[in-house]
């Protein structure tokens, strides 16, 4: 009995947001905050990813809010949307894309005076791929899925997978003429 009294406002919010009311939405935004959050901080800890995690959620719901036909399963909903967040953490989507080299990379290495300057040129491999195979790849490296480059780029889910699946057969002869010539130089 208690239960129902306290989902009773959080059906009445969800209800009013699934029907465009933005101050419910808003509310009901801030409690998923508080859900997300706590989902997160149980499961990884009090990480500085917890933050990017909760507001991927936030953008999930706020996303499909009008998918809701339940408004009784909202926590659920919420819920099921930052397990997604969650695997995709643990896929390494929120790991540092960008590697820094130091300055002891650049370096000549002892033994090494003579030998010629030979290295796989990634950027020039991507420059063998027509303008929207290199953005379909660029975004997927950025961490986004299928579905969201589809959005993105206006074209279907299973035509930006086909676009990836070329492209990485491309670049793999590209790139493996480049590492034969690597091989041969050294």
């Amino acid at each position: 009995m208690e239960r129902d009294a306290q989902r009773a406002p959080l059906r009445s919010l969800t209800v009013r947001a699934v029907h465009g009311d933005k101050p419910a939405l808003n509310e009901l935004l801030q409690r998923v905050e508080v859900i997300a959050r706590a989902y997160f901080v149980r499961r990884i800890g009090d990480r500085d990813e917890v933050n990017d995690l909760v507001q991927n959620v936030l953008l999930r719901v706020h996303r499909s809010i009008g998918d809701i036909r339940v408004p009784d399963g909202f926590t659920a909903f919420v819920l099921k949307a930052a397990l997604f967040e969650l695997q995709d953490y643990y896929r390494g989507r929120y790991s540092a894309r960008e590697v820094v080299p130091d300055d002891s990379s650049t370096r000549e290495r002892p033994g090494e005076a003579g030998k010629p300057d030979v290295r796989i040129d990634v950027e020039a491999a991507l420059q063998q791929l027509g303008s929207k195979a290199r953005r379909i790849i660029e975004l997927r490296e950025y961490g986004y899925r299928y579905e969201e480059i589809a959005e993105m780029i206006g074209s279907t889910e299973a035509a930006v997978k086909m676009q990836v699946k070329r492209a990485f057969e491309k670049l793999r002869g590209v790139l493996m003429l480049c590492w034969t010539a690597l091989i041969l130089a050294n």
